[in-house]
């Protein structure tokens, strides 16, 4: 429930002026990216990965094979981004494309076999990370689960 005491706490009454820090939507996004970068102290060191490029890999580890477009809709990430970090990953040879049977216009990209090595190597450690985090939430950890999935729902995020 949204109160009187928390909208003054985001604004300042007497310039109505928005107090970013406060703001949710603005704490969502820094929380986020934050967690992004300690993230990448799983993936990257060992395995050279951007973020885009990580989120490609384990997309593609957990569903075997996709398109570029519905892996930037998976991800939210723009296709610029997807475009890149699919040619990376296609340089190392951790990737590969076919022509899409339904759509000739369309490429459908799936790991090689080095691609699910190095991603069965970064799955158990991306577990652990997040035990991490959720064992820092203790008891607490169930409902900030139901209030992410809460805001999933709200945003249409799934």
């Amino acid at each position: 429930m949204v109160t009187d005491v928390t909208i003054h706490f985001v604004t300042n009454n007497l310039m109505n002026k928005l107090q970013l820090e406060a703001f949710l939507p603005y704490r969502l996004n820094r929380i986020a990216a934050a967690v992004s970068q300690d993230f990448r102290s799983v993936y990257g060191p060992h395995h050279d990965l951007t973020i885009p490029e990580w989120r490609v890999l384990a997309t593609l580890g957990q569903f075997e094979e996709m398109s570029a477009k519905e892996i930037g809709q998976h991800s939210s990430m723009h296709k610029t981004k997807v475009s890149r970090a699919v040619r990376a990953l296609e340089e190392r040879r951790w990737l590969k494309r076919r022509e899409s049977v339904e759509d000739r216009r369309e490429e459908i990209l799936t790991l090689t076999a080095l691609g699910r090595k190095v991603y069965g190597d970064i799955v158990p450690k991306a577990v652990a990370f997040e035990r991490r985090i959720l064992d820092e939430f203790g008891p607490q950890a169930m409902p900030l689960l139901a209030a992410l999935e809460r805001l999933e729902h709200i945003f249409g995020v799934r």
